[in-house]
């Protein structure tokens, strides 16, 4: 298996008929493609997130709809929908059975059960598709492969039994010569029950089976032609990175960059396989390659955007002086499952921004009102929105001389709320201003790269 690759297809890349045979030409073409993992087709996992937060029978129709047209739209452009419409149908009914008790109570389990058939349906659909273009591939349920904990909404891996699924189900079809088509983003726990990785999980699962199946490459398929200096949408100066590390790569997800999901990169690097970004709908346009070890390593690499960032200031003079405070701060974000993102401190006070990239698949609040309630016993609690987090990405940069002074010059117009310097040596982060950071990103962009 060593000339394997794990390809996985977002969301955009099939959206609609299009986009979907665009995708299955790709598989086509490279003969080393034999495990496809795709998401949900645009925007349906977000409408399974709305019906799974429980709606009323007006509100719930409408949603059904629109899932049911998205599904529809692709079906229609087939040559023989009838060979996989009925399965479509059924799942649909699945959506519109489990949406009908969600709207009775919510639960976490029922939530990734629901969500989980946006996959189940473009998978379906694929493997017509690729039948149509005489392709023979192999339909099979992720869940039966990828086994989690149960920590519906944000499940995590359970590696080894993953590792035996594979080695039972997917090798001996790979072996065979078989393609297999299958999902991202969702799993199994040990009771059977359907969990989900987190949005944007769908990246991960195409790692995670790239490395039980001991792939030399996982490619990432998306409308994009790889990763750029920052958003091209923001930057239309912005150039296309052809190289870059794990380490950076990983920063960027973090920070922001939607190209790729910051779990991705777990099993990517623990077992060193290079991760591939490009674009389905101009795969000729090349894209980028996320390695070990590339060269060259600049010192400044990309510039990522944040945005809806939370800033939590908590002050108590119990902190002069005193020892144990951020353990006891720390010790309740844990407790409600809260991951810090940046921090700064001073004699009397701490300032967090919170992580949502690890937020669940379901879109829970950060803060609930216990958890700030609880804060508020211990410190004073100021919370701050309407921020964003503008993140400078690079090699070396806390011993890079000039460095301060290139970023505070090109940011002397605006307002820097904080920063968080030193800590990592690929990034610097300051947070400013959601209305402003379009402008922060391109003032910092023309500095550093367009000079």
């Amino acid at each position: 298996m060593s000339n394997l690759s794990v390809a996985k297809f977002g969301g955009t890349s099939v959206a609609n008929y299009a986009a979907m045979e665009a995708s299955a030409k790709i598989v086509i073409a490279d003969p080393n493609t034999r495990v496809v993992v795709l998401s949900a087709s645009a925007g349906v996992t977000n409408l399974l997130v709305a019906l799974a937060n429980g709606c009323e029978a007006p509100q719930r129709a409408k949603l059904l709809a629109e899932v049911r047209q998205i599904q529809e739209n692709i079906l229609n452009e087939l040559k023989d929908p009838a060979r996989v419409r009925e399965e479509v149908e059924a799942l649909l009914k699945n959506i519109e059975s489990l949406s009908e008790a969600a709207s009775l109570a919510t639960s976490l389990a029922l939530t990734d059960e629901l969500i989980s058939h946006g996959e189940m349906i473009s998978t379906k659909i694929f493997v017509q598709l690729l039948r149509e273009l005489n392709t023979q591939a192999t339909w099979v349920d992720v869940r039966t492969i990828v086994a989690t904990n149960s920590n519906f909404g944000k499940a995590a891996p359970d590696d080894e039994q993953t590792q035996k699924n594979s080695d039972n189900i997917l090798k001996p079809l790979i072996d065979r010569g078989e393609l297999v088509i299958t999902q991202g983003f969702i799993g199994r726990d040990p009771h059977g029950k359907t969990t989900t990785l987190g949005r944007g999980g769908s990246d991960y699962s195409a790692a995670l089976l790239a490395e039980v199946l001991n792939a030399k490459d996982v490619l990432i398929w998306t409308d994009v032609a790889g990763i750029y200096t920052t958003d091209p949408r923001i930057v239309p100066a912005a150039q296309r990175i052809d190289t870059m590390s794990f380490a950076e790569a990983a920063e960027m997800a973090t920070f922001g960059a939607k190209v790729l999901h910051p779990a991705t990169l777990l099993p990517a690097v623990r077992s060193n396989i290079p991760v591939y970004v490009g674009s389905s709908k101009a795969p000729q346009d090349g894209g980028t390659w996320v390695t070990r070890d590339p060269q060259p390593r600049p010192t400044f690499r990309a510039i990522a955007l944040r945005r809806d960032q939370t800033l939590l200031t908590l002050s108590s003079l119990n902190m002069l002086h005193a020892q144990g405070f951020l353990a006891k701060v720390f010790n309740i974000l844990a407790k409600y499952k809260v991951s810090v993102d940046t921090i700064t401190t001073s004699e009397v006070s701490v300032a967090l921004t919170l992580d949502k990239t690890g937020s669940a698949s379901s879109g829970a609040d950060l803060l609930s009102n216990e958890l700030l309630t609880e804060l508020s016993e211990l410190c004073t609690v100021k919370v701050d929105t309407g921020l964003a987090l503008v993140a400078l990405i690079g090699n070396d940069l806390h011993i890079s001389a000039g460095i301060a002074k290139r970023i505070f010059t090109a940011l002397e117009r605006y307002n820097v709320r904080m920063i968080s310097y030193g800590a990592s040596t690929n990034n610097i982060c300051t947070l400013v201003h959601s209305s402003q950071a379009d402008d922060v990103v391109r003032e910092l962009h023309a500095e550093l790269f367009e000079k």
